[in-house]
């Protein structure tokens, strides 16, 4: 079997599963000119949406549709692309698909499209995650900050980052490379005060990226607690509209019923589960299990009480089983009918927030102690969609500096740590990176992107 090459002629079905009124089959090579003419009878005009009809091996019709052709390097991938426009129905593309490996291509791997893209100059490698964070955002938010990083704003940030270590650089490193000429001794102060700002600086990015991340990853949050305690009504109340079953049945919730919200443009995965009991029926037995599956999994678990009967001693005996990375939100549910005034607040067993999911009194509440627990909150600037490494990679830049300020007075080691801020910002942007990174980082993208 021949080795996956970046000179292959690649194709894949760029869009998602299913039927719809448009499919587009997507092909990216060197010279692809004989290759739409063996397809399409002609090769279509540079830029220019043309009505193209699909040729099969035997001149059988394939399809008829859109071509367009995009000449390197004025394309995505900087090599020639070449994008067929179809009907979109699975059977008509597989089809059109065949063809094109027929006439020499190969089915593209995950992320392929974007990962020639990078490494033929069109995108660094956090623009390139940034195509990928744009199709899997969950919120609006997200998906600004994802266009922000596509766009180069993230990228831009990182250069200018670089040009600032570059410049202090080259005023530390005169003086050790040539020491017998005359060159006028580094002014200290100036050189602290640039390091200063630039430490300053990484933090803010640091702060704005640490949200991005939290729009991008967001929060699984459980709601778990005895049957009747309103579980449903809480689900019911965050996501705006019924999505569970509420009686006063105990039991009714048999299955996980998930749901995506937003808050503040942080996405939550909030999963309502079965109450938690012992009991003989078999299919509620199944849920309760599934339920403890799912508080394995969560980031947060809310641990829903009734306000009358306070924490019993079944409730003790759930929160015995949590996870000990857990630090549960407890939330006496149903105050309406206590009396009590909703309020939220934090202590070292974590938060407790008393709300009625009938009338929505202390919801907001609520809705602040998850944030708090993703992390989020309000920064100056703009947010860009930072991945783990990104932030990795600038923590251990401003580990860099602050190694450097406590180095200053020996100039030999203190062009060092700016030597290696430098090559942790190169990985941000792929201007550093191996190859087995790029493997791990592309991997994750859909076929045909």
């Amino acid at each position: 079997m021949a080795i996956p090459s970046d000179s292959d002629v690649i194709a894949a079905i760029a869009t998602a599963q299913g039927r719809a009124g448009i499919g587009i089959v997507r092909v990216s090579g060197k010279d692809l000119r004989a290759f739409a003419e063996r397809l399409l009878g002609r090769a279509p005009a540079a830029r220019a949406a043309t009505r193209a009809v699909f040729w099969g091996k035997g001149g059988e019709l394939i399809d008829d549709g859109i071509a367009l052709f995009f000449p390197s390097p004025g394309s995505y991938t900087g090599e020639d692309v070449l994008e067929l426009q179809g009907h979109g129905g699975p059977v008509v593309q597989q089809m059109l698909l065949r063809r094109c490996v027929e006439l020499g291509a190969r089915l593209a791997e995950p992320g392929e499209f974007s990962r020639r893209a990078f490494l033929n100059e069109k995108l660094d490698l956090a623009q390139a995650e940034g195509v990928a964070d744009l199709i899997d955002a969950a919120t609006e938010a997200a998906a600004r900050c994802a266009l922000r990083s596509l766009r180069g704003e993230f990228s831009e940030r990182v250069r200018g980052f670089g040009r600032q270590l570059v410049e202090l650089r080259a005023l530390v490193e005169a003086t050790l490379d040539f020491p017998e000429e005359e060159i006028d001794p580094l002014d200290r102060e100036e050189a602290r005060r640039r390091l200063a700002r630039l430490a300053e600086e990484l933090a803010r990015s640091l702060a704005l990226g640490r949200q991005g991340s939290v729009l991008r990853g967001g929060l699984q949050v459980v709601l778990a607690g005895q049957p009747n305690v309103g579980k449903s009504s809480l689900l019911n109340r965050l996501a705006g509209e019924d999505l569970a079953i509420v009686t006063e049945i105990p039991g009714t919730t048999r299955d996980a019923v998930r749901q995506t919200i937003q808050i503040e443009g942080v996405p939550l995965s909030v999963i309502d589960t079965a109450g938690l009991r012992d009991t003989d029926d078999i299919v509620e037995t199944l849920g309760i299990a599934r339920t403890w599956g799912a508080i394995e999994q969560a980031d947060v678990l809310v641990l829903v009480v009734d306000a009358r009967d306070g924490i019993t001693a079944a409730d003790h005996a759930i929160a015995k089983r949590l996870p000990a990375k857990l630090r549960p939100v407890t939330v006496f549910n149903k105050i309406d009918l206590t009396g009590d005034a909703p309020r939220a607040e934090e202590n070292e067993q974590g938060w407790s927030v008393r709300v009625s999911a009938t009338t929505g009194a202390g919801i907001d509440g609520l809705r602040m102690a998850l944030l708090r627990l993703a992390g989020w909150q309000q920064v100056d600037g703009d947010i860009f969609m930072a991945r783990e490494r990104h932030l990795v990679a600038l923590e251990r830049v401003a580990a860099a500096l602050e190694r450097a300020s406590h180095s200053e007075p020996r100039a030999e080691f203190f062009a060092e740590e700016l030597r290696v801020a430098q090559r942790e910002l190169d990985t941000i942007t792929g201007e550093v990176s191996a190859d087995d990174l790029l493997g791990e980082i592309f991997a994750r993208f859909c076929v045909g992107k």
